[in-house]
């Protein structure tokens, strides 16, 4: 009994602290893990995942995936598996060009979280003219399958998921850090998402089922991903990385041609307008 009394005891918990974590020896970027377990019946089981570190000045861009990686919710979840491509137009080449101007990616879905493997296999296999998206996190809603469809299909409030994860990520960096640069979603719920975590209107991409985006401060004018593509140097200007050194390249946004030109509203009294 003695000897049993001395073995050390350990308390089940979802967090590490600093600590433990520096006790993992990360390296910059994607860090794969695995956990095991070993019973007499069953063997070992193994799980795997892959832990990213990130430097507290990253700018992050969030994507949804279903209606925005692919081109519609329901038929993104079956297409791919009988081997019909229903990805978005011209959506690696963009996000991969918006990473190669230094930006961080974080794909974000109401999925079920039974659906991790193959909603990450998906984003591994998107090919389009040899270019496939970025790597990054993927983050899914930890309930069962039917609670999932029935947030995101029967209540409609996916969004309530959402900004409690973002929320966890924006703490992440610091008590007043703005990690979040934009974001990409095709529904509403996901414009309230991006904008609970202080992301500006004019950085939200929503995208209709016709392949149309509209950011919330603009919903007459509208883009396609190739159009951005385009002009992403405008509208995601190359950001400086802590680990790229210190260059000249990094332009404030107070001084993009977006922002430095735009007109302000003028003020105007409502009793002018009453004839």
């Amino acid at each position: 009994l003695e000897e049993e009394d001395r073995r050390p005891r350990f308390k089940k918990k979802v967090r590490l602290s600093s600590e433990e974590i520096e006790c993992l020896e990360l390296e910059s970027g994607p860090n794969v893990v695995t956990f095991s377990v070993t019973t007499r019946l069953q063997g070992t089981t193994r799980c795997t995942c892959t832990v990213y570190l990130w430097d507290y000045t990253d700018k992050v861009i969030i994507s949804d995936i279903d209606g925005t990686i692919t081109r519609s919710d329901v038929f993104g979840h079956i297409l791919p598996w009988v081997g019909k491509d229903w990805t978005q137009n011209n959506i690696a080449k963009l996000f991969t060009a918006i990473e190669n101007n230094g930006y961080k990616f974080l794909y974000l879905s109401s999925r079920a979280i039974g659906q991790a493997s193959m909603t990450k296999t998906f984003l591994k296999s998107i090919k389009q003219n040899g270019v496939g998206i970025p790597e990054g996190p993927m983050l899914l809603s930890p309930d069962s399958l039917l609670r999932a469809i029935k947030d995101e299909l029967v209540l409609r409030q996916p969004h309530i998921f959402k900004i409690k994860c973002l929320m966890d990520i924006k703490n992440l960096f610091g008590k007043d850090a703005s990690p979040f640069y934009a974001g990409f979603g095709n529904r509403v719920t996901d414009s309230k998402s991006y904008q609970a975590v202080n992301i500006p209107p004019y950085r939200v991409f929503i995208i209709n089922h016709r392949g149309e985006i509209y950011t919330e401060n603009s919903l007459v004018q509208q883009h396609t991903y190739q159009e951005i593509f385009e002009h992403h140097e405008v509208f995601f200007p190359f950001v400086q990385s802590a680990h790229r050194g210190h260059g000249d390249d990094t332009v404030h946004e107070d001084y993009l041609a977006q922002n430095f030109w735009k007109l302000e509203f003028p003020d105007i009294d409502e009793s002018d307008l009453v004839s």
